[in-house]
């Protein structure tokens, strides 16, 4: 059994800074940023991005009806508006659940 193929410098120092999370903080300001200026500043306040995982973002609403109200009509428009705003978070979809905020 021969050893593995070493991989290119770029690839392990990828590897390492998605296995730190250092990229991170930089990644949730900018998603927090895109969010407000999406959704605006009123439904932000109730309103907040959790997680990108593979183009849906989870937000967490503080309030039922608002979450109805994000679920059946505006969750379509704040998703155009997203794309528009932060094309390189690569939203393509966008899921809401009730929890309380901080």
């Amino acid at each position: 059994m021969s050893a593995p193929e070493p991989q290119p410098l770029s690839a392990a120092i990828s590897q390492l800074i998605a296995l730190r999370g250092f990229a991170r903080p930089q990644g949730n300001d900018d998603l927090g940023a895109a969010w407000r200026k999406a959704a605006g500043d009123e439904i932000a306040a109730h309103a907040r991005p959790e997680r990108l995982v593979r183009g849906t973002l989870n937000v967490a609403v503080d309030n039922a009806p608002l979450l109805s109200e994000l679920t059946a009509f505006q969750g379509t428009e704040i998703l155009a508006r997203l794309i528009e705003v932060a094309p390189h978070l690569r939203v393509r979809k966008l899921k809401f659940h009730r929890a309380g905020l901080r």
